[in-house]
């Protein structure tokens, strides 16, 4: 155990035999705190999912009927992981309502809202693995994680025994099909290029304008008035992501063109919606980030 100077007591996380970042500390025999990780984009893919899954297995196993979350990062990114392994009755707006407060005086104390262990099982398949708690909930495939409920800031997704790609409600691609116990029906497809000449071009002004109300509407609230500086003072570029929804990239943004090729033509108002969400993720990130630098 070291002392952090942003977590007070708390472990080494080393990969490959080097140290990556921190974790704040628990007690591993009967957790009843989640904990922080300093720089979670650090972890191996997959790992940090798994860290919050045996968190929730060991307290389940200890009898502890509920965990709060004690750190300064109550993000939606972190919401939707805890998801996987735990159980709320709060909103993702509840649990981030003082996201920026709690970066900014970097909060040890206990947000007030319990998550109810609730344990996945990871099995190692050929081509990856899957989670399953009521059915497979998410298949990693090909280093791409497909779940059932989509990832934030992801556009892969399980639709029913299909993993795909999909820019809102339309599927763009199909990478794979599952059997009920998690077999591959046939091979997987890779990700393919996307075709359209917007790629490189950059939101003019008037654009970014539109979107700047809605991206505010869409962080988290004590966000907006900063998100809606960030999104008109830097660069915003289409590009080709792969299965990103949006990218941190330079000093500006990247956001998928797949949003404008497959989803503008179903209509304007799902897909200003749909973009400004996806902007949302990264913008809340960077603003983290520069808040807790």
């Amino acid at each position: 155990m070291v002392e952090h100077p942003l977590l007070g007591d708390a472990y080494v996380i080393s990969h490959a035999g080097e140290p990556i970042t921190a974790m704040s500390a628990i007690d591993w025999a009967k957790p009843t705190r989640i904990p922080t990780v300093a720089e979670p984009r650090a972890l191996p893919r997959g790992s940090g999912s798994m860290l919050v899954n045996e968190i929730a297995l060991r307290a389940q196993r200890a009898g502890v009927q509920a965990l709060r979350y004690a750190g300064p990062y109550p993000t939606p990114a972190l919401f939707a992981t805890l998801l996987r392994s735990f159980r709320t009755t709060a909103s993702e707006a509840e649990f981030s309502a003082d996201v920026l407060g709690r970066a900014m005086r970097l909060a040890r104390d206990e947000v007030p809202i319990d998550f109810t262990p609730a344990p996945f099982e990871r099995r190692i398949t050929a081509y990856g693995w899957i989670d399953v708690r009521d059915g497979i909930e998410r298949a990693f495939i090909a280093g791409v994680l497909y779940d059932r409920d989509g990832t934030v800031g992801s556009l892969a997704r399980l639709d029913g025994n299909d993993a795909v790609l999909a820019f809102g409600e339309v599927v763009w691609t199909k990478i794979a099909t599952l059997a009920g116990d998690g077999a591959l029906i046939g091979a997987v497809q890779p990700i393919p290029p996307l075709a359209s000449d917007v790629i490189g071009k950059a939101f003019p002004r008037e654009l970014k304008e539109q979107f700047a109300a809605l991206v505010a509407d869409a962080v988290p609230k004590p966000l907006a008035h900063d998100a809606r500086a960030v999104i008109l003072a830097r660069p915003v570029v289409w590009a080709d992501l792969g299965s990103r929804a949006a990218a941190i990239e330079g000093d500006g943004f990247a956001l998928h063109a797949g949003w404008w090729t497959q989803l503008a033509p179903r209509g304007v108002q799902a897909f200003a919606l749909a973009v400004s969400d996806a902007l949302a993720v990264v913008i809340t990130q960077l603003i983290l980030d520069e808040v807790t630098r």
